[in-house]
């Protein structure tokens, strides 16, 4: 563990974080965290904890977290979305080797539509990129 702490730290809620200025230059060498702000990662919203005006520095860090958040959820969700596509074909393979026929009747239906509700978007957000490309290039072909 390091012995020097950050300057701040974020207290990660749903949608945001509670944001605390971390001290131990105080006599006792304690430290204390001071709550400066609230953040909504979902809205970009910062308001300041009580009546706190928040320095520039407190809100480059702030924003800086805010980013570096953003960047670490849409990890996650590929990280997620990958893993579906796992337990698919385990699933798969689940049901074509090891499946009781009480088994199949449980989950068929509710799998069956679910996968239909997942291809029907993928396929019609694959048919509006494909036309969008498309059209981005018809429209550059009429201006020879």
């Amino acid at each position: 563990m390091s012995t020097e702490l950050p300057p701040y730290f974020f207290r990660i809620r749903e949608n945001g974080a509670f944001v605390f200025r971390v001290d131990t230059e105080n006599r006792m060498r304690r430290i204390e965290m001071d709550q400066i702000a609230a953040v909504n990662i979902r809205n970009g919203e910062i308001k300041p904890h009580g009546d706190r005006d928040l320095t520039p520095e407190d809100l480059a860090a702030i924003a800086d977290w805010m980013r570096e958040r953003n960047e670490t959820l849409a990890q996650r969700q590929i990280d997620d979305i990958l893993r579906t596509v796992d337990h698919l074909n385990l699933t798969a393979h689940w049901a074509q080797t090891k499946a009781t026929d009480e088994q199949l009747e449980q989950i068929s239906d509710s799998l069956l539509l679910a996968m239909h509700d997942l291809r029907s978007v993928l396929t019609r957000k694959k048919a509006d990129r494909l036309l969008a490309s498309q059209g981005g290039a018809a429209a550059d072909d009429s201006d020879d």
